[in-house]
């Protein structure tokens, strides 16, 4: 069910569990489908939720080479930033970082600062701010 998706892990644990399943176990993460020593599950999970997650990840690789017009490796908060922001245009960044897990109150700027480096990134245009609302512009 996972033949031919590329996964990276520096676990060796977990290479053999790829081996096993099927995937192709690469030696670097930017020739990977998947890169999943940037923390893609937590730990126990059972072999369905691995392969749900796996799956999912790669449908979003989808969206993300149609929003860059190619696979592009991000790290994993900027990955979910914009997915989340594709998913859900137009939304505030107290329910962005609901989305992403974080709690609305909590006065951190992480997300504010991924927000940054995608800009810095990729232009400002990029994730766009209209009265309080963030959504995915244009690169």
């Amino acid at each position: 069910m996972t033949e031919n998706i590329k996964i990276y892990t520096s676990d060796e644990y977990w290479q053999h569990i790829f081996t096993d399943l099927g995937a192709v176990v690469v030696a670097t993460p930017n020739v990977a489908d998947i890169d999943f020593d940037d923390d893609i599950v937590s730990a126990p999970i059972s072999i369905n939720d691995l392969k749900s997650t796996i799956f999912n990840r790669l449908d979003n690789q989808d969206i993300i080479k149609n929003i860059f017009g190619k696979y592009v490796i991000l790290p994993i908060l900027q990955h979910k930033i914009i997915i989340t922001l594709y998913k859900n245009p137009d939304i505030s960044i107290h329910r962005l970082k609901e989305l992403l897990g974080f709690l609305p109150d909590v006065a951190t700027h992480t997300v504010e600062n991924a927000i940054y480096q995608l800009r810095k990134n990729y232009g400002h245009d990029f994730i766009q701010n209209a009265k309080g609302k963030y959504k995915i512009g244009h690169l």
